[in-house]
């Protein structure tokens, strides 16, 4: 809870009453101590007096609903001023409440609560709107980012790299023979080689890099500020890594191999990588499969 407001007094009992309710207060005298304490603490509720020295409170309510930070953050006017046109003002300016001064004891807890449950109310519907985010750009079966989320991506790293020169890469990964997997030891084994090839890109991937199903048997990989050099050291890391342990299916164990096809933008230009990359993986399963290759795309 954080209180400004350059009277004392008004702070000291405001403070009495909300601290015996069980709240935790954080005061300030000012619009620009406000500011400094909500960026720092996060408060749940804002009380914020309108006459303050530096700032006042229309200049502190315009400041905090600029922030991300504090743009949700419900704040109760204190004012001496009980004109329409200066409570029309607070709230249009992102007040969610007012209170005249001093406020009483009774009616300060009720639009306090009321605050808190419209903050509550706002946190459980964006950390909905967040998860239902998640599981739609989320692979059900291996965990990893989907289609449309790396679609989203490549259309970004491309943007990104064109406009400031960077470097990027696109690899297509493909585990080879996987439909002899699925007609020889059924689906449920199908899925576990999937989740396990999933498994072992995940864990020698980069930080920087994004990873995600792309359909079927198949993986996308964006390498960001990567040339065609480095995209193939890192390619055939990830063959190797899925290639150098067998997988267990119930009694059976067998060995998977993945072919990776990349593209590589190493020069400013407009760049289609995944047409050029899609290639390179059909190159490289023809070629014998188990196998990497990279082109450099020419813009």
């Amino acid at each position: 809870m954080l209180l400004a407001d350059d009277s004392a007094t008004v702070r000291a009992l405001a403070r009495i009453e909300l601290e015996d309710a069980g709240y935790v207060v954080v005061e300030a005298a000012n619009g620009r101590e406000a500011l400094e304490h909500a960026f720092e603490c996060a408060p749940d509720v804002v009380l914020l007096d309108i006459e303050m020295p530096v700032m006042d409170g229309y200049e502190t309510v315009l400041a905090l609903k600029a922030d991300p930070r504090t743009a949700d953050v419900p704040v109760v006017f204190l004012t001496g001023r009980v004109g329409p046109d200066d409570v029309v003002r607070a709230l249009k300016l992102g007040g969610h409440d007012y209170l005249r001064k001093p406020p009483e004891a009774a009616e300060l807890l009720a639009r306090v609560s009321a605050a808190l449950r419209v903050k509550s109310l706002q946190d459980e519907l964006r950390a909905r709107a967040d998860e239902l985010d998640r599981v739609s750009r989320t692979d059900d079966l291996t965990g990893l980012h989907n289609r449309r989320h790396m679609e989203e991506h490549l259309r970004m790293v491309g943007a990104i790299g064109r406009r400031h020169g960077y470097p990027y890469t696109v690899l297509l990964i493909d585990i080879d023979h996987f439909k002899q997997v699925n007609d020889s030891l059924g689906h449920l084994a199908g899925d576990g080689v999937l989740q396990e090839v999933a498994l072992r890109l995940r864990g020698s991937i980069r930080t920087e890099d994004i990873l995600g199903r792309w359909g079927g048997e198949e993986f996308l990989v964006l390498l960001p500020h990567t040339g065609a050099d480095a995209a193939a050291v890192l390619a055939t890391r990830l063959r190797d890594v899925v290639s150098g342990t067998p997988f267990t299916s119930g009694d059976a164990e067998m060995t998977v191999t993945i072919s990776i096809g990349g593209a590589a933008a190493d020069a400013p230009g407009e760049h289609d990588l995944l047409p050029l990359a899609d290639q390179e993986l059909y190159a490289a399963k023809n070629a014998g499969r188990d196998r990497v290759r990279i082109v450099r795309s020419a813009g």
